[in-house]
């Protein structure tokens, strides 16, 4: 497989992490460059964990999970943006100049975001391409996706107002929904 093939791999995985990263910023007061790393790092990992991992437990492991993998991504998305929102509305103190994702969400919406990685990992061990060199482009791009997404989505939030955490958590239930609906045939 060719660098361009694999960079447009990386990217498409990356568009979840990228819509995850900005919504989880878009409510926090402010997080910097050291806070947008940290959620380039989360996601940037993952992305280049799963596919090894998928290479490694190859298509005859598939079938554990083929089955349901999409009902995993849509419980954890949804999980976290109906927290989200729910915070928006009945937490009536803001976590001022703190970064509120927590590491175990952070976690959660990483491993989420990273499913269709694993799917991609077993793919290239069918083709039989090596795939440490894939899987470093993979979260090399991701990171910086993610990072870019985080750090301005985070900067758009402080213009948005002090509700914008609802509208990220409705995001992140989008895109569980998005996953949900995708592989059960309903949308393209």
């Amino acid at each position: 497989m060719d660098l361009v093939s694999i960079l447009l791999v990386a990217v498409s995985l990356s568009m979840d992490s990228l819509a995850v990263a900005v919504a989880s910023s878009m409510a926090l007061d402010s997080i910097g460059v050291k806070g947008s790393a940290k959620i380039g790092a989360s996601f940037g990992l993952f992305q280049a964990g799963m596919p090894i991992i998928g290479w490694y437990g190859g298509s005859a492991f598939m079938w554990l999970i083929s089955g349901f993998d999409h009902w995993i991504a849509f419980s954890l998305l949804a999980f976290i943006g109906g927290k989200m929102v729910y915070e928006a509305f009945f937490e009536a103190d803001e976590v001022s100049g703190k970064n509120p994702i927590e590491l175990w969400n952070l976690i959660v919406i990483s491993f989420a975001t990273s499913i269709d990685a694993l799917a991609v990992g077993i793919g290239f061990s069918a083709l039989r391409v090596p795939i440490i060199a894939p899987a470093a482009v993979i979260g090399i791009v991701c990171f910086a996706i993610s990072f870019t997404g985080a750090y301005f989505g985070n900067r758009s939030g402080k213009y948005l107002g002090g509700r914008v955490r609802a509208i990220g958590g409705i995001v992140l239930i989008s895109i569980g929904l998005r996953i949900l609906l995708e592989h059960m045939g309903i949308i393209g």
